[in-house]
């Protein structure tokens, strides 16, 4: 756990088309089909101008704090100015300050319990924009490691 300064990052890829809740499971399902659906479709590999091979997940506009609605976007890191393919979106994580975690373990439970220690945990969250970076590392599911950065005050 560690805090550091990231900067801006562009992103394209899929967003849920309305904001979903962590109460009864709900963005399990919500977050899991979107998930799919960018897997089905193959979309990592027909992004344009990628800026690398990992897959972001990004929590963001928060009505509040983990417990109250919010959207989710799934896609991959582009160059800025990058063109947005017709059925994709574009995403902007803003330049700042942030808290990093690493999940380690079996995915997917690995990431499901970092959350859990998170949502109890005393790290000045200002939920702006949250994310978890799936590379390399997130590829060997028994053995997975998957990067979480939380948007905390500066």
């Amino acid at each position: 756990m560690s805090k550091v300064e990231i900067e801006e990052i562009h992103l394209i890829g899929l967003s849920l088309k309305s904001k979903t809740t962590n109460a009864n499971g709900q963005s399990s399902i919500d977050c899991g089909n979107l998930w799919q659906s960018f897997e089905k479709e193959n979309y990592a590999e027909i992004i344009p101008n990628k800026a690398g091979s990992d897959i972001f997940a990004v929590y963001h506009q928060y009505e509040g704090d983990h417990t109250k609605p919010f959207l989710y976007f799934v896609g991959c890191k582009v160059k800025p100015g990058a063109e947005v393919p017709q059925g994709l979106e574009s995403l902007t994580i803003p330049k700042g300050t942030y808290y990093k975690i690493v999940a380690k373990g079996k995915m997917p439970d690995c990431v499901i319990n970092a959350w859990k220690n998170i949502w109890t945990s005393t790290i000045p969250r200002i939920y702006q924009f949250d994310f978890e970076i799936y590379g390399e590392k997130s590829k060997d599911w028994n053995n997975a490691e998957v990067e979480v950065y939380l948007s905390i005050e500066e």
